[in-house]
């Protein structure tokens, strides 16, 4: 491996370190008072700006899964799973302008307290629990694993387990200072994430020129892409036919073509970006116009995440098709696609390494730093206060808070410690995806029908919750034995390991339509009127002609994308 960092690589992650660190401190300080309140604490009492806002979204979205993992999958796909990305910036226009207004009317700080205020305390203690294993279990995780190995790797080797530790205690300084610090320090951990993703990509694609002899230059370089690997620019698969080779038959199971877009790519973000506390935490402390500002503005800025997580895996496969990279690809051993990233780092000049490993470091802290600060914010406010001491103060709450940051650091990374969830045994990304897409159908079938239908009652939102996982059970592990490969809903196709599967976006789609119907039935056998139904004002919904004007701005910008790769 070249991956050895210099003095000044070594200097350059240095001079990083050192800013976040004392810009967070700074922000610390100006903004401390003699006793900070809860809202001050969790949601920065509304003081984030609307580029921190949209900043801080996407520091805590962009991680080592996207860098490692999106890569990959651009070495193994291509362009096709920018749809994740791009699909994402039209979640969160509808988000920022029919889920905001109705949470801020709420006036909530947690997405439980919703779930209370809608339906009944059961329903939010079940979610409570569960979001908090979830966080812990799989998100923080796969993070700390993800980043760890991803450093390591770029590195050139080095302690996997003294990294963990690093980076953990990274994150852990940062978040205890509240939402402010997490919110603030962010805007720069995307600065450097940005620049430093545009630079490897940047080099990457003059590296593809340089190679096959276009003279260097990025636009070059994505000619180049293009003439070399024009399978991996098309956004649409063509559903399997009885021979269609098995690595096509592999791409439709990831990514099922035009039926994705009517199913599972909807779910995954529009639960995602709508219903997780992990992300709504940054726009609720804000006014409306702040909060649909910021939202709108982390959807210009998932458009340009593909460009930084993707297009390296997409030069790699390039790169390895015509003979370079076969070492780092298989620096573990065996090849695998998920070392696409850290094997086009290779390329990069002194110092340039080091601005890479921040733009990853930035990447993994803030996600970090969001997920517990999110994890302290359920527990403290929705567990805490309500079932443990209800006349807890102000102050002990914020205690409370920080006490829960540092026991799930270290509950992370002790689960982490020698991989007991088997994270890596399956793949980060895909474990990530797994887990929290089991959930993801019921969860968003709650909280559209509890948002949307005055009729929707608890008794249905408690069987929606428990449908939605049992259904996603079914269909991923055993609606093919049940109905056999041509299943009565969705053809199965061969997954190359001697077992036929639905692919699993189309799986989630499944679960939610039925969960849905099973809702409505429940709610149409109650009563009529609920008294806990949202009152939804036609005007609330109502955008002021410059979110408008960010709305077109997106919209037209992802038509083209599509007309482009379509």
């Amino acid at each position: 491996m070249r991956n050895n960092l210099t003095t000044l690589d070594i200097l350059v992650f240095l001079f990083y370190l050192v800013g976040v660190s004392a810009y967070g401190y700074y922000v610390y300080k100006s903004k401390q008072k003699a006793e900070q309140s809860t809202k001050d604490y969790f949601l920065a009492e509304g003081s984030l700006t609307w580029w921190a806002i949209g900043a801080s979204m996407i520091a805590s979205n962009i991680s080592a899964e996207q860098f490692i993992g999106m890569s990959g999958s651009g070495f193994n796909v291509g362009v096709a799973v920018a749809a994740y990305e791009w699909v994402a910036a039209i979640v969160l226009i509808i988000v920022a302008v029919f889920f905001m207004p109705i949470y801020l009317k709420e006036k909530i700080f947690t997405m439980p307290q919703f779930l209370e205020q809608r339906y009944n305390t059961t329903l939010s203690l079940i979610m409570s629990i569960f979001w908090l294993f979830l966080y812990i279990l799989v998100n923080l995780t796969s993070i700390l694993y993800l980043g760890a190995l991803a450093i390591s790797n770029l590195i050139g080797g080095g302690s996997f387990h003294l990294i963990m530790v690093a980076l953990a205690v990274f994150a852990l300084l940062i978040s205890l200072g509240g939402m402010k610090v997490v919110g603030y320090t962010d805007v720069i951990q995307v600065v450097v994430l940005v620049i430093g993703g545009l630079v490897t990509t940047y080099i990457a694609l003059d590296v593809v020129s340089t190679k096959f002899g276009l003279g260097g230059g990025a636009i070059s370089g994505f000619k180049a892409l293009i003439d070399n690997a024009g399978d991996h620019f098309k956004m649409i698969f063509p559903k399997p036919g009885p021979n269609t080779p098995q690595e096509d038959i592999n791409k439709y199971i990831a990514l099922p073509g035009i039926a994705m877009y009517f199913a599972g790519q909807w779910i995954v973000n529009l639960n995602y970006w709508g219903c997780n506390q992990y992300i709504t935490q940054r726009a609720l402390g804000a006014d409306l116009h702040t909060a649909r500002t910021g939202i709108l503005f982390a959807g210009m800025l998932k458009l340009m995440m593909p460009v930084i997580v993707m297009l390296p895996g997409i030069a790699a496969y390039v790169l390895f098709k015509n003979g370079e990279l076969q070492q780092e690809m298989s620096s573990t051993g065996a090849f695998n696609s998920d070392n696409a990233y850290s094997a086009v780092l290779t390329f990069l000049p002194n110092g340039l390494k080091g601005l890479s490993m921040a733009a990853l470091t930035a990447a993994i802290v803030a996600s970090l730093a969001g997920k517990v600060n999110s994890i302290s914010t359920i527990f403290t406010l929705d567990i805490y206060k309500r079932y443990i001491n209800k006349d807890a103060t102000e102050k002990k709450q914020v205690w409370v808070g920080r006490l829960a940051i540092f026991a799930s650091v270290i509950m992370g990374v002790a689960l982490t410690w020698e991989d007991l969830l088997g994270i890596g045994g399956e793949g980060g990304f895909q474990f990530i995806q797994k887990y929290t897409g089991f959930i993801s159908p019921g969860i968003l079938a709650i909280f559209l029908m509890g948002m949307f239908w005055k009729r929707t009652t608890a008794t249905a939102g408690v069987v929606g919750i428990l449908a939605g996982f049992v259904l996603s059970v079914f269909f991923n592990n055993y609606a093919v034995g049940v109905f056999g490969n041509e299943t009565l809903l969705y053809t199965a196709f061969p997954n190359g390991h001697g077992a036929y599967e639905i692919p699993f976006l189309i799986c989630m789609g499944l679960s939610f339509a039925f969960t849905v119907i099973l809702m409505v039935a429940i709610s149409l056998a109650g009563p009529a009127i609920n008294p806990r139904s949202i009152n939804l004002d036609p005007g609330m919904f109502k955008v002021s002609g410059q979110t408008m004007s960010l709305i077109v701005i997106t919209l037209l910008l992802i038509t083209a994308l599509y007309a482009k790769f379509w």
